[in-house]
């Protein structure tokens, strides 16, 4: 259901951040990936007309706390830094995105198993998760206050095995190669976030594989389903016990602690090619305000207009996050996502897609995905 609280449209927050009482959370699939290692950085370096365009978005809507998805990370960590140095200034009088947080991600990351099983090794499609060079398809969480470094889970490294009833494909993998495959196509974070008030909120951060691109055993289906499942596996210390960090840790988070869950999901609640709509996990999960859904009337408007495949969508297309092929499939959809706990006030949500013509239409094209964001007290 449509939040009832301040479902705003995305021209009601252009150039205006909450009240100081609040906290504005965003996710935002920038699409700024490329297909060969550095060449973000000297692209970045020589001057981005994309790069522009997505800082435009991202000072319009002025988050405090910002996950970033498909930022190419490369060895150094300099796209990352590049981007947010060079481009995300803040708006005057606003303080600027001080912490950075960007993890190694499996995407790229070679695994020496036939993993897509075409009979050879090597490539893209035999990586931890799918990419040309490692760090492909990178994410960065940028916050205004102090990220709790020493506190961070990352999951990387965790096997798909390890999760109890996993919908791995039966008879598609060998043994070695279900043996190396991991569970997060690029990985799964929980990192710890030092509010003004002195709590931590936990920003819970992935972002799944396309539940396509495969064929009919349906690999990366049953992948995003798996990994959406983590989270609610995580929230649930019942079933958590099977949860081990990359540094050893075992377990999810604990009961009463702040939480947001943030990514481009890749999965729809009622339409798209998602495997059994995993997304209904966390938006049903106990621990999760699921009844919070961010709109704009941009969405909405390029439903109506594009017509195709989006005529036929079950889904409120003002929720929409995301603007793909209308002809052959599979439209706009609502894959992007801020989920906050239940326990935190929503003061407001929405998706940043302005009607044409408006402020900012333009450079809210130069990404197939739309930024969301939350306000919370």
């Amino acid at each position: 259901m449509r939040t009832s609280i301040l479902a705003l449209t995305s021209a009601a927050f252009l150039g205006c951040a909450g009240p100081a009482s609040t906290v504005r959370v965003a996710t935002y699939n920038v699409a700024l990936n490329r297909n060969a290692q550095g060449a973000l950085v000297a692209e970045l370096e020589a001057g981005s007309s994309a790069a522009t365009a997505i800082a435009a978005v991202v000072r319009a809507v002025d988050a405090d706390v910002i996950l970033l998805q498909e930022v190419d990370r490369d060895p150094d960590g300099r796209a990352p830094e590049l981007l947010r140095d060079r481009y995300l200034e803040p708006s005057p009088g606003r303080a600027p995105y001080a912490f950075l947080f960007a993890g190694a991600s499996n995407t790229g990351e070679p695994s020496g198993q036939d993993l897509d099983g075409n009979g050879e090794i090597g490539g893209p499609g035999d990586a931890y998760g799918y990419g040309a060079h490692p760090g492909q398809y990178g994410m960065a969480l940028l916050s205004r206050f102090p990220i709790l470094e020493a506190d961070i889970r990352t999951f990387r490294r965790l096997p798909w095995q390890a999760m109890p009833g996993n919908r791995m494909p039966e008879g598609f993998f060998d043994a070695d190669a279900a043996a190396a495959m991991r569970l997060s196509s690029k990985s799964h974070w929980d990192v710890p976030v030092q509010l003004p008030d002195g709590r931590v909120l936990h920003i819970l951060a992935s972002h799944p594989t396309p539940p396509v691109f495969d064929g009919p055993e349906d690999r990366n289906g049953r992948r995003n389903h798996d990994e959406i499942r983590f989270w609610a596996d995580y929230l649930s210390p019942e079933r958590s016990d099977w949860i081990v960090d990359d540094r050893g840790r075992r377990g999810g988070l604990e009961a009463g602690a702040l939480f947001a869950v943030l990514g481009d999901l890749n999965c729809d609640p009622h339409d798209g090619d998602g495997l059994d709509a995993p997304i209904g996990l966390l938006l049903a999960h106990p621990r999760i305000d699921g009844s919070i859904v961010p709109v704009s009337d941009g969405g909405a408007d390029a439903s109506a207009g594009q017509g195709g495949v989006n005529a036929s969508h079950r889904g409120p297309p003002e929720a929409d996050t995301s603007d793909f092929d209308d002809a052959r499939g599979p439209g706009n959809l609502r894959l992007d996502y801020v989920l906050p706990a239940r326990g935190l006030e929503v003061l407001g949500a929405a998706v940043l897609w302005p009607l044409p013509g408006s402020p900012l239409a333009e450079a809210a094209s130069a990404s197939d995905h739309r930024l969301v964001y939350v306000d919370i007290r």
